[in-house]
Formats: C-alpha cells, structure tokens, sequence
C-alpha cells in the first residue's frame, strides 16, 4: 500500500490535502502520472496545510451560496455550441472546462472545472446531463444543450 497526499479531489476516494492509503498500482498508474496526489514524507506533510487553504479559497463560502447556485444552475439548460459533422457528430469530444466555460458564459456563476462529473463522453449534438460538486454537501445537475455551431 501506497502512502499519498492528495492534491486535487478524487471521487470516492478525497478531498485536496487528505492522507490516503492505496494501492501500490493505482498509485503508480492514476494517481501520481496525473498529478493528483504526491508521495507522503514529512516534507510534504508541511504542504498539505497549503493544499487545505488553497482549496477552502476555492470553495463556496457558505452552503446558502452552494445552494443557491445549485437552484440556479438545475433551472435552465446550459447551452454549449461546439464544432460538429453533417451527421451529428462532433470533431473532438465535450470536456470538463467546455462545461464549466458555458456555464460562465451562460451568466450562471463560476464553477471549478474539477468538480464538473460527465457521466460518459459527449461525441454527438443533443442533450446530456451533467454532475457539478459545489459544496461537500451540495451537489447540481446541469442539463447541457450541445449544438453544432462554429
């Protein structure tokens, strides 16, 4: 077993700045080539307070704020216009800051590309649902409207 620190959110697994033990594979493959955790020392035991207060600056303030957004963002679907074929069919696929970036756009607040969960790749025009982690208890869906465009 692997000793970790993480420092970006992993789901099912922790928060930024959490210690965590797992297994020497998914460490080695995942985690570490991706940067979302570093090997645990002492050293890097004195960072993790940097990594706690990074990411509570990047959190919402309060869980009203976390709410109040999450109401804003479930009530009207987020457009996103990408490049697309004849058929449909997308060149490229939607990626998590894509969300993020329309639903800015869409003057629904800003929101971490991070904590955006696509449930599975977006490679054609249509409708989709989208997973947005605002708060540890708050979490929204987006409807997301993609269309060819461009």
């Amino acid at each position: 077993m692997a000793k970790l620190i993480l420092t970006h959110e992993v789901t099912g697994l922790g928060a930024a700045g959490d210690v965590v033990e797992v297994k020497d594979g998914y460490a080695r493959n995942y985690l570490l080539p991706r940067n979302f955790a570093l090997t645990w020392s002492k050293g890097g035991e004195k960072q993790v307070e940097s990594i706690k207060a990074a990411r509570a600056a990047r959190e919402h303030a309060s869980l009203e704020d976390a709410q109040k957004q999450a109401a804003a963002l479930s009530a009207k679907p987020v457009k996103l216009v990408v490049k697309a074929g004849e058929s449909g069919r997308l060149f490229g696929t939607v990626k998590q800051g894509d969300v993020a970036d329309a639903v800015e756009a869409a003057g629904l607040g800003k929101i971490d590309k991070r904590k955006v969960e696509l449930p599975a790749h977006i490679k054609s025009v249509g409708s989709y649902q989208a997973n947005v982690r605002l708060h540890a208890d708050v979490a929204a869906v987006i409807e997301l409207d993609v269309v060819a465009g461009k």
